[in-house]
């Protein structure tokens, strides 16, 4: 029998995120190494813990912990903890598919950070038909997961950004017009800006280039060039400060396709102008302003816009539509709307 809870109690929600190699709280993205969609995850669930009972379940978590993101459990106590109006699965589709067998009557979303490889064609199909709704992080991401699954079997799609601290402003911090920030892990597009970089210090001989890698995965990047400095993994509050520095986040690369960007928009957030390659995945739409694109294969074109910057930076900012404030208002209305009941999920626009 389902339990019956009292009509002025919070509704709960779980979430489920069976790819986490350990446990993770808000304190951690602060002190550095986190990858963006822990981050994510964790600043939505903090952004609704006062209007939710959220618990969130992680692989790798050893033991229970009370945060404002809510309760964190490991993922083995999830059957243990009684029912759920929601349920939130973090990437992984056939997980999501199993939780809509075992609780047949539960609204079932499927948050989708990443873009599925050619292996997950049938995710569509099977998500379809469970009555999962699926959760993408930017309209890019939607449209392209769309097309790579067919219309015929695309799931219910709902798109909520991913989210910027609400405090991420411009500041007075003066900037050194030869400094250039990578900020990402390496296996986004590295070793092609390491090759781009050395192409612009053979004019530019003062430039550097700083990176500040998470860490949380190694990735052959080839020969360092002249002028890198290896930040390690830092702390969110270092690392924005380090973007206030720069001349630019330079991000040139045309390999990795982004979902979102979550350092693309926070360095614009604080005033930074993003150095990105037009027509790669959702780069246009979350660096929305034209001025910041360039074709990440021409080095002329680089370094044109890069010597620009350095005499008159251009004055760039954030998207309102990305404030925590803003997209845990779009979270909470979804999870106030039944989108998905009794396993039969509906469209719900944006």
């Amino acid at each position: 029998m389902k339990s019956i809870r009292h009509e002025t109690a919070p509704a709960r929600i779980a979430i489920v995120d069976p790819c986490s190699a350990a446990g993770y709280d808000l304190p951690d993205i602060d002190t550095g190494g986190l990858g963006g969609t822990e981050a994510t995850v964790l600043r939505v669930a903090s952004g609704l813990h006062t209007r939710f009972d959220i618990t969130h379940f992680q692989s790798g978590r050893t033991k229970m912990q009370l945060s404002h993101a809510g309760l964190l459990c490991p993922l083995s106590d999830l059957d243990a903890t009684g029912s759920f109006e929601t349920m939130i699965v973090i990437n992984r589709w056939k997980v999501a598919l199993k939780l809509r067998k075992r609780y047949p009557d539960t609204a079932i979303f499927l948050w989708l950070h990443v873009y599925p490889g050619r292996h997950n064609r049938k995710m569509g199909a099977a998500l379809k038909e469970a009555g999962i709704l699926v959760i993408c992080v930017s309209h890019t991401h939607a449209c392209q997961l769309q097309a790579f699954l067919g219309d015929e079997a695309t799931p219910p799609l709902h798109v909520i950004y991913n989210p910027l601290d609400n405090d991420l402003r411009p500041d007075a911090t003066p900037r050194d017009p030869n400094r250039l920030l990578f900020a990402s892990s390496p296996h986004k597009g590295l070793a092609q800006v390491f090759a781009q970089f050395a192409a612009l210090r053979k004019h530019r001989p003062k430039l550097t280039l700083a990176v500040a890698d998470p860490g949380y995965l190694r990735w052959e990047t080839g020969p360092v060039p002249e002028g890198v400095v290896f930040l390690g993994a830092l702390p969110h509050p270092e690392l924005v400060r380090h973007m206030r520095r720069a001349s630019c986040l330079f991000y040139p690369q045309t390999a990795f396709a982004e979902t979102f960007g979550l350092v693309l928009a926070e360095a614009n957030a604080v005033g930074t102008p993003v150095l990105v390659h037009r027509g790669l995945g959702a780069n246009e739409e979350i660096v929305s302003d034209a001025r910041q694109w360039v074709n990440g294969d021409d080095p002329s074109e680089i370094l044109q816009r890069i010597d620009a910057w350095r005499q008159s930076p251009p004055e760039v900012r954030g998207n309102p539509a990305f404030r925590l404030s803003e997209v845990a208002r779009q979270w909470a209305r979804l999870l106030r709307s039944g989108a998905a009941v009794q396993g039969k999920a509906r469209e719900v626009q944006p």
